[in-house]
């Protein structure tokens, strides 16, 4: 009892960890926490060692993290969770007031939900109401004073300098990899919806490049269009979360997609005390953590 008593988990090392999955490898946790390689190896090896077991896989082609690493990581949600949530509580000032907030779908299940239902539990006084949509409506929405702010997806390119930015990724032409497209004629297109702005890059500036696409599925979820993919009924764009095994990236022929991002950005309106704390709170988890996952 007296030598598991003097063990201790250590907060970074448990955010270093929690970065390594979130970012896939240690690399690009290191970046992603402005840390060097070293740093973050020598956490976890301190780690392993008060543990007295291995946390990540060190041979080539295995898991990245072992059987006691996953079983870690579940602790490790919970503990930070707990450890920020503490936190917060203990500096947090009384707000009040109301918030109208946009959501992606995809954003629902993400850190975003989870930092969302801490903001509730510390905050009971600030009413938040919450719209899912598009990007492309939710940025209407903004424009038109109907939001606070919202988490949106859009182009790399597109971001402001008021954007709070969440998460980067990239943009993909994708197939099937039992499907071969004609030499010449018409791309077969797997579209979502006219909501969608993936879409209206497609069928706009991406013919620009010389292809010609031609729209043989409409769907407004990532699952239905992954099934067409799958199903070998065309092309379609999607982002890195969305790639799986079966799918082939075609990196010729159609023209480049740009990259993307998810911000939130907030409206033009007066100050919203209420508002800027759950930004301060997303904004300060980013810095902890290198980043937000958002689910697939």
């Amino acid at each position: 009892m007296t030598e598991l008593l003097s063990r201790r988990l250590d907060i970074d090392a448990l955010r270093a960890v929690r970065a390594i999955r979130q970012h896939g490898g240690v690399t690009r946790a290191a970046e992603a926490l402005g840390l060097t390689q070293s740093a973050v190896s020598h956490k976890i090896k301190r780690l392993e060692a008060s543990l007295d077991c291995e946390i990540l896989c060190r041979r080539p082609g295995m898991a990245v993290f072992t059987k006691q690493g996953e079983e870690l990581l579940s602790y490790a949600d919970r503990i930070l969770s707990l450890h920020d949530e503490a936190l917060l509580s203990l500096t947090k000032n009384d707000l009040s007031g109301r918030i109208l907030l946009g959501l992606t779908e995809d954003t629902t299940c993400s850190d975003l939900a989870r930092i969302l239902g801490r903001f509730h539990r510390l905050h009971p006084q600030v009413s938040v109401r919450t719209r899912v949509r598009m990007s492309l409506v939710l940025r209407a929405m903004l424009d038109r004073g109907e939001l606070d702010a919202a988490i949106i997806q859009v182009f790399a390119h597109e971001i402001r300098p008021a954007d709070v930015v969440l998460f980067r990724e990239g943009l993909h032409w994708v197939k099937s990899r039992e499907l071969a497209l004609a030499p010449d004629g018409p791309v077969p297109f797997l579209s979502f919806d006219d909501e969608c702005f993936y879409r209206q890059w497609a069928l706009d500036i991406g013919q620009d490049g010389g292809a010609m696409l031609e729209t043989v599925f409409e769907c407004s979820s990532a699952a239905g269009i992954m099934a067409a993919v799958n199903a070998g009924l065309g092309v379609a764009l999607l982002s890195d979360r969305y790639l799986r095994a079966e799918m082939e990236v075609i990196a010729d022929r159609l023209p480049a997609p740009p990259a993307l991002a998810y911000v939130i950005r907030r409206a033009r309106k007066a100050r919203n005390p209420a508002l800027d704390s759950l930004i301060a709170e997303v904004t300060t988890e980013i810095s902890r953590n290198g980043g937000l996952s958002l689910a697939a």
